[in-house]
């Protein structure tokens, strides 16, 4: 899929920058709960969201690859196999993972409470969680949550439900642009949350985009699996995939165009669009990532095909190797070089050429004569990139992560406590 969207602009809303996408927040306490005390010290903070569309909508995701799944992700997998889905619930401070039958039951009770505030069918409402594992949701302070996220529902909560989902995130992350679709303004949005735990397949996150375009039956699900391939799941932290991973798309037909379908350039541009809005909030995720001080871009071009550069790309964006290197400034290129081979990639080392920050620092099978003073500096600085020309193809992709800082550790190691 060649599609270049020329006239999209990026538009304030987030997730609810798309018509008829209304959200709601509330502050229960549950990280305070889940931690074991009544409340966090300070001001409450939001960790509660209510989305909702004045319509049926079409709907697809994609979710963890671990075998130990949260209970919100089995949920959500039973209830996108009805397509009827016009509302979604997520709390975070509290994964509801490991957490046995009791933790299925509260995730069925969260769409259930959802369901009777916004007059719909429990199986019409998503559910997401995130936090720390093993603890039971504390259902009190969820029920009052959702009632009072469901009675603030406006259409211009995209912001706030963004900062209420963060966990040790620092930033809110969200991001909506505006295009032109057959001669209707459709938009797309959406927002994520992730900072650490963070993996290709799935990229250890939460994320949702909605748009206002009308698709016909099944587009969505068609297409949310190749927009993960080619964004969040391109992504890495830490090497850690985790039980709660969910990326939806949603899409409500508000726009009033033809409904799109594939093969249709319209399937294109609007994948494409959607694709847009994908990339960058997993670039927003790369940047803040646990501890990290810097955002690492991997772009891999002439692949055997795309599949095998996005292997290659992850492979070096993955590397704790590399990612300490890039946090201490060290121009270590040979780091990068071993990445790529244990990739899976086909790697031929004699076609194969490196540069980092737009210095080529390997060739033709061997180093070759670099400043390395100048690489350092580029290392220095807040955003890097490394190119890898494989010399085997037409394929390329991009991967993103950020530099391995002691305060990683630091934020891991008093997670709980």
């Amino acid at each position: 899929m060649a599609v270049t969207l020329t006239n999209a602009r990026a538009v304030a809303g987030g997730v609810t920058a798309a018509r008829e996408w209304r959200a709601g927040v509330a502050a229960c306490g549950i990280k305070g709960f889940t931690a074991g005390a009544s409340a966090l010290p300070g001001e409450p903070r939001e960790d509660l969201t209510v989305f909702a569309s004045d319509r049926m909508c079409d709907a697809g995701g994609v979710f963890t690859t671990n075998k130990v799944k949260s209970a919100s992700v089995v949920i959500d997998q039973l209830h996108l196999k009805n397509n009827r889905v016009r509302a979604l619930v997520v709390c975070s401070g509290n994964a509801n993972a490991c957490t046995g039958a009791q933790g299925f039951r509260d995730a069925l009770q969260m769409a259930k409470l959802t369901a009777d505030r916004l007059d719909l069918d429990p199986n019409q409402v998503l559910v997401g969680t995130t936090g720390v594992i093993g603890r039971y949701l504390p259902m009190d302070a969820v029920k009052r949550g959702i009632a009072a996220a469901c009675a603030s529902l406006t259409d211009d909560g995209g912001e706030a439900a963004a900062r209420a989902i963060m966990t040790t995130d620092t930033v809110p992350k969200s991001y909506a642009i505006e295009f032109e679709l057959a001669g209707t303004t459709v938009r797309v949005g959406g927002m994520c949350k992730g900072s650490g735990m963070i993996h290709p397949n799935m990229a250890t996150m939460l994320a949702y985009v909605t748009t206002d375009a009308a698709v016909e039956p099944g587009w969505v699900a068609g297409a949310a699996k190749r927009i993960a391939d080619r964004s969040f799941n391109q992504v890495t932290v830490d090497g850690d995939s985790s039980t709660n991973d969910t990326f939806l798309v949603i899409a409500n037909g508000a726009a009033g165009n033809e409904p799109v379908r594939q093969g249709t350039p319209e399937s294109d541009t609007l994948e494409e669009a959607i694709l847009e809005v994908a990339r960058e909030l997993a670039r927003r995720i790369a940047r803040d990532g646990e501890g990290a001080t810097k955002l690492l871009t991997v772009r891999v071009t002439t692949a055997p095909d795309d599949q095998q550069a996005r292997l290659a790309a992850r492979a070096v964006a993955s590397s704790s190797l590399v990612k300490t290197a890039v946090h201490g400034a060290d121009p270590n290129w040979g780091r990068i070089v071993c990445a790529l081979g244990y990739s899976g990639s086909d790697v031929a080392i004699d076609r194969l050429t490196v540069s980092i920050a737009g210095v080529t620092v390997f060739a033709a099978g061997a180093g070759v004569e670099a400043d390395l003073d100048a690489i350092r500096h580029a290392f220095e600085q807040p955003e890097i990139e490394i190119a890898a020309d494989l010399g085997l193809g037409d394929g390329q992709a991009e991967a993103w992560g950020c530099d391995l800082s002691a305060e990683y550790v630091r934020i891991n190691a008093d997670y709980t406590t």
